[in-house]
């Protein structure tokens, strides 16, 4: 059985049914709203269950009694309850190096930490969050990735892994040891560009994506940018050129989005806005 909903648990859904694994029941989050009508789309992962031709399930109840041996958790979103795991043991497939980075967004959480590694865990499924037994890991050098390419990265490496693992068989779990870290939801107020901090930081915070500040009292969000020598010894967020001032460093822009217009390149936007000398962003 399989457990997971969102586009980074589509792999390695595709990956055990390629290997041959038998998935008697896909259990995914609901459907979608789209619009404003009663359209709906379906999860990435019940879409692909629909490709594959597995049945598919919105209730954790069903897994009780689907008659799988092993239940395998792939970013479902929602905790599994204790009663279930008494019927159904389950494997989870993390995406950090546990107990470094345990929760919801262990991705975002390691650059915004700036993480020189991540990676994946097949790891026993505990009432507790992500702190059962780890069964295979596999580190990844983080580098300048941004959060969706480090994630496709993990998605690859941890499908694999997966596989792997459930085929040699999954024998004693290794206790997790080191200091745990919590990965909470990545919130707005983690993405905003506070200019009294270092451009570095501020790189990472741009990395996770959807990255904003103000300019002229409306949100700006920007997609790339990359560390510099502002070049002048201005303020915190004032703006020369296409590059921001920092408490140390500057932070040239490269691909920006101004209120709701689509995102564009640097130098369209400044061709529109024409900054005065001496602008201040947020």
């Amino acid at each position: 059985m399989y457990l997971g909903t969102p586009a980074a648990a589509v792999a390695p859904l595709e990956a055990l049914h390629a290997a041959g694994f038998d998935i008697v029941l896909v259990v995914t989050g609901r459907d979608n709203r789209r619009g404003r009508g009663n359209d709906r789309t379906p999860t990435p992962v019940k879409a692909a269950a629909g490709r594959l031709g597995l049945p598919v399930s919105h209730e954790l109840g069903d897994a009780a009694d689907c008659g799988a041996d092993l239940g395998v958790v792939v970013a479902f979103g929602r905790l599994i309850p204790a009663q279930l795991l008494a019927v159904l043991p389950m494997v989870n497939l993390h995406f950090s190096l546990l107990p470094r980075w345990r929760g919801a967004a262990p991705v975002e959480r390691a650059i915004l930490a700036g993480d020189q590694r991540s990676g994946v865990c097949v790891m026993a499924v505990e009432e507790n969050l992500d702190t059962g037994g780890v069964y295979a890991r596999e580190a990844l050098e983080v580098g300048g990735d941004t959060a969706d390419l480090l994630r496709r990265r993990l998605v690859v490496a941890g499908s694999t892994l997966l596989v792997e693992t459930l085929s040699a068989g999954l024998g004693p779990g290794e206790p997790q040891e080191g200091e745990s870290t919590y990965a909470h939801r990545i919130e707005p107020a983690d993405l905003e560009l506070r200019w009294d901090r270092p451009a570095a930081q501020l790189a990472r915070v741009v990395r996770v994506g959807g990255a904003w500040t103000t300019f002229r009292g409306v949100r700006f969000k920007v997609w790339e940018a990359a560390v510099v020598d502002p070049g002048s010894s201005d303020g915190a967020g004032t703006l020369r050129g296409d590059v921001v001032a920092t408490s140390d460093g500057g932070l040239r822009l490269v691909e920006v989005q101004p209120g709701n217009r689509r995102r564009m390149p640097v130098d369209a936007w400044l061709a529109g806005a024409r900054p005065e000398p001496g602008e201040r962003m947020g």
